[in-house]
């Protein structure tokens, strides 16, 4: 999971010159940046508008830090603050944390820690309210079947997710970027009997060996600069549940073969400490490579990938799925339209032939992409070519029939005649809506009546 680089940070220091640095600094990386001279102008700040996280100072002049992180907290508990202190005392770190603190940074700043401590604050936040949300789906069942796919691909894979749930397997998922992996490992673990732990998401091309391992296994004080007190790693966290590790591919040979001790002993060591701990932790992973491959190659322990591989699930690309693209279009249109406050009654037949013939080599997320752009640039109730990405349109001029040819390659097959595209957009419709002929013709911008006659035309009673 990754951190929301646009959020916004309030950063409360009385020292002009550090908090200018510290709000320059903090703005390079990305965040949107407020400043306060003190607690109580901290405080009202928060009160006037909400922030994602304030970087705070503890020694101020009219208001500490400590008694703004009091007020703050009593107003917005869910906010998370991290304490700034020249006074490395345990005394001040203990009030600090006791009053609710996420963490505390000892000046002078070590800005990578600084950043991977901001980075892993908004990541906890947004990975709360995540569980907030999956866990008040649980109250009435993940239902499989929420799982958008009604390809035979899509279906055999439903079926063998639903067969392995239950069981203790380690899991590899396989397939190319943006076909949905997360879903499936988020699918495999609300199913099992670890539903109610933690499910733990870990993307191992975002850091490096080092940063990787101490977030992984956690780490003593003192094990390297900045580590001022000891941390619990992700499969700390994960105990009794599950943890995902997404492109576990990109690791080193380091890393794997520290993987691999997790996963044969069940134990870890945090960075710096002597004694193995035992977790009881379920392994999902994921990956676009192909680790057969990378074996070969010397690049993947072989033993590491037979470990993974015990039950292997394949994502199929969009391109191989073409029966649910409208399916998935229409899930996104709903979804974008509620988010928009926009009331968009679906798509013309020629926007919905377009992204029936289109290739997606970004698969889900690229089609996700485009129908939440489309919804943003629309000004009537339907989505119409004008409004999809060039890179959908561009190609449609005699791309082929069939689903995986080159696109942009000289067609050898005759275009298809309009009703034929007719036809299929309003029997997509149709299966879309469930079945449901009054939907169906609001989704298509027509009457009633003049559906079923268009549908008796076809056959279809």
């Amino acid at each position: 999971m990754k951190a929301p680089n646009n959020a916004a940070i309030l950063v409360v220091d009385d020292d002009p010159g550090h908090r200018t640095t510290l709000q320059t600094i903090v703005r390079s990386w990305g965040y949107r940046v407020d400043t306060a001279d003190d607690g109580g102008v901290a405080v009202e700040k928060v009160r006037q508008g909400p922030y994602d996280l304030i970087l705070m100072d503890v020694r101020m002049a009219a208001m500490s830090g400590i008694e703004a992180l009091q007020r703050i907290k009593a107003y917005n508990p869910a906010i998370p603050i991290l304490i700034m202190t020249a006074y490395s005392s345990v005394e001040s770190a203990v009030e600090a944390l006791k009053s609710g603190a996420y963490d505390y940074l000892t000046k002078p700043l070590d800005f990578e820690v600084l950043k991977l401590t901001i980075e892993r604050a908004l990541e906890h936040t947004e990975l709360k309210e995540e569980n907030r949300a999956l866990k008040q789906q649980l109250r009435s069942g993940f239902d499989m079947r929420s799982i958008i796919g009604k390809s035979p691909a899509m279906k055999a894979l439903l079926e063998m997710t639903a067969m392995i749930a239950a069981s203790e397997a380690t899991v590899l998922i396989t397939g190319e970027s943006g076909t949905g992996k997360e879903l499936i490992a988020r699918a495999i673990h609300y199913n099992s009997e670890r539903r109610d732990k933690a499910l733990v998401v870990v993307n191992c091309a975002a850091l490096t060996d080092t940063l990787l391992e101490s977030e992984l296994f956690g780490h003593e004080r003192g094990a390297f600069t900045g580590a001022d007190r000891r941390r619990e790693g992700r499969f700390m966290q994960a105990d009794g549940g599950t943890i995902f590790l997404d492109e576990i591919g990109e690791t080193s040979p380091v890393m794997q073969a520290k993987l691999l001790r997790v996963i044969q002993e069940r134990e870890i060591q945090r960075v710096g400490g002597d004694n193995p701990l035992k977790v009881d932790v379920r392994i999902l992973a994921a990956t676009n490579r192909d680790l057969e491959k990378a074996v070969a190659d010397g690049r993947f322990r072989e033993d590491l990938y037979y470990r993974l591989n015990v039950v292997a699930l394949h994502m199929p690309p969009l391109r191989e799925r073409v029966d649910d693209i409208p399916l998935l279009a229409q899930h996104f249109l709903r979804q974008y339209s509620r988010k928009n406050r926009k009331a968009v009654r679906g798509f013309t037949p020629l926007a919905m032939d377009m992204l029936l013939k289109y290739n997606w080599p970004g698969n889900v997320r690229e089609l996700e992409n485009a129908v939440e752009r489309a919804v943003i640039l629309l000004t009537g109730d339907l989505i119409s070519e004008k409004e999809l990405p060039l890179s959908v349109t561009r190609p449609y001029q005699g791309a082929p029939d069939t689903p995986g040819e080159i696109r942009g390659a000289p067609s050898t097959k005759p275009l298809r005649s309009l009703d034929e595209v007719e036809k299929e957009a309003i029997l997509a419709a149709l299966e879309a809506a469930g079945g449901n002929k009054s939907e169906a013709a609001r989704r298509l911008g027509i009457n009633r009546k003049t559906l079923h006659k268009k549908l008796r035309s076809y056959g279809v009673s």
